[in-house]
């Protein structure tokens, strides 16, 4: 896509969807951070259900520290992965008390520090919890970027790096967003819902059906 295309693509994406924000449910930058956490392989539907149960019962560091990885674990076993998941949030909490008196770090590196918490998820804690236009690449962004023509890359980094280039500055707080969606529930993998899509004649996927 040229850089007008592009322009073109948000506008309309803004239009439809004027304040996007995650379909995870959280209340504070830990509950969030604890949330990403869980739904790496996992579907937001089936986070916050574990997390509605979790949260009013241990929605902090300490509190979730004090119910220790046995503790957590019945809150969680309907996610995938749930032992792994909760072994590192555990391990996670243990470090925000010790360093961070509880509180989620405004940091890359110290995000990316912590047990279980890799670039993607940092991220999404830095965008939706703290406001920075981040672009948390998952496998929705990736096949929107790679089949619309927007930052076509062979892998996830190279398509973060370059979606942080070409789009808007205008746009880029909320850029990730309005992709994971779009991908989520329009551009989707086996049957991308063309004739439904608002940047349809924008797009270079070579399969679209007929209009």
């Amino acid at each position: 896509m040229n850089r007008e295309q592009v322009q073109e693509m948000f506008t309309r994406l803004r239009e439809l969807n004027p304040h996007p924000t995650t379909e995870l449910e959280y209340s504070s930058p830990f509950e969030l951070l604890v949330a990403v956490t869980l739904s790496a392989q996992s579907t937001d539907v089936g986070v916050n259900k574990a997390t509605r149960r979790l949260f009013p019962v241990a929605n902090t560091a300490a509190a979730i520290l004090a119910l220790g990885e046995d503790g957590l674990k019945p809150y969680i076993a309907t996610i995938g992965l749930y032992n792994a998941k909760a072994k590192n949030v555990v391990a996670a909490c243990a470090i925000l008390v010790d360093r961070y008196d509880g509180q989620v770090p405004r940091s890359r590196e110290a995000l990316e520090a912590l047990p279980g918490v890799g670039r993607k998820t940092a991220n999404v804690v830095l965008n939706t919890a703290f406001g920075e236009p981040t672009m948390a690449v998952d496998t929705h962004i990736f096949r929107v970027a790679n089949r619309t023509g927007l930052a076509p890359g062979k892998d996830v980094r190279a398509v973060e790096d370059l979606l942080v280039k070409v789009i808007p500055t205008e746009f880029l707080l909320d850029a990730h967003h309005w992709l994971i969606l779009h991908g989520r529930y329009v551009c989707k993998a086996r049957k991308p819902d063309c004739p439904q899509c608002v940047i349809r004649d924008l797009c270079r996927y070579k399969d679209k059906p007929p209009a």
